[in-house]
């Protein structure tokens, strides 16, 4: 398969079961969602379902498609995050008692509200690649990068100074560093513990830390 078989599009509102049907089947493999077992291969998950979805609908998610098959090959969920939504999900969790669901996000709103971008770089607004998944099958290809960068071209043409990843992946912290992000911090996942001092993320090798990496678009 060469890469002239592939389409890069903006993902349509028809494509939307697609995809979140490709993510039950290759999103569980992040390691911060395998270390706390939040979402399972193959089953519904619809916490994260519909932080999925209202990412899709804010128009800025590219998906790799096969020509040949129409089978999506990866795709890269992005949103735009703006002043003050980070506060309100921290206060929105307070509903939700699925302990997996807070570990994570959890873990993600805390580290950006410190590390707060927003005044950082005086902005209201950020492009945020929120998922990056590419298809078992079409792994080692390249597709990733190019996720990233056709992301970037929409993130350019919106307007956006500055893109962020919340990279929880050795994976994902290697595409977005070829792709001139730097890292804003850096977290050990092993860090963490619970009150009975055991790890909290016990996510296994290579994946040790969590970067929040960004980059400015001028």
């Amino acid at each position: 398969m060469s890469h002239t078989m592939l389409d890069y599009v903006v993902i349509p509102p028809t494509r939307f079961d697609a995809v979140i049907d490709h993510l039950r089947i290759n999103f569980p493999d992040e390691p911060l969602n395998a270390s706390v077992g939040l979402c399972l291969h193959g089953i519904p998950c619809p916490l994260l379902e519909h932080h999925d979805l209202k990412t899709m609908e804010d128009g800025f998610s590219i998906m790799a498609i096969d020509k040949e098959n129409e089978k999506i090959a990866g795709v890269a969920l992005n949103g735009a995050s703006k002043k003050g939504e980070t506060e309100k999900s921290i206060e929105e969790m307070k509903d939700i008692d699925n302990l997996q669901y807070r570990r994570i996000f959890g873990l993600l709103n805390e580290v950006n509200l410190e590390l707060d971008l927003f005044s950082k770089y005086n902005i209201d607004k950020i492009f945020e690649v929120r998922i990056l998944s590419v298809d078992a099958a079409y792994r080692g290809k390249g597709i990733a990068k190019e996720l990233f960068a056709q992301s970037e071209a929409v993130a350019r043409k919106n307007g956006f100074k500055l893109m962020k990843t919340d990279a929880t992946s050795l994976f994902t912290q290697k595409v977005a560093e070829s792709q001139e992000f730097w890292v804003e911090k850096s977290v050990n996942y092993h860090d963490y513990k619970d009150e009975q001092g055991r790890k909290i993320y016990d996510t296994r090798p290579p994946h040790f830390h969590y970067k929040v990496m960004a980059k400015k678009l001028e």
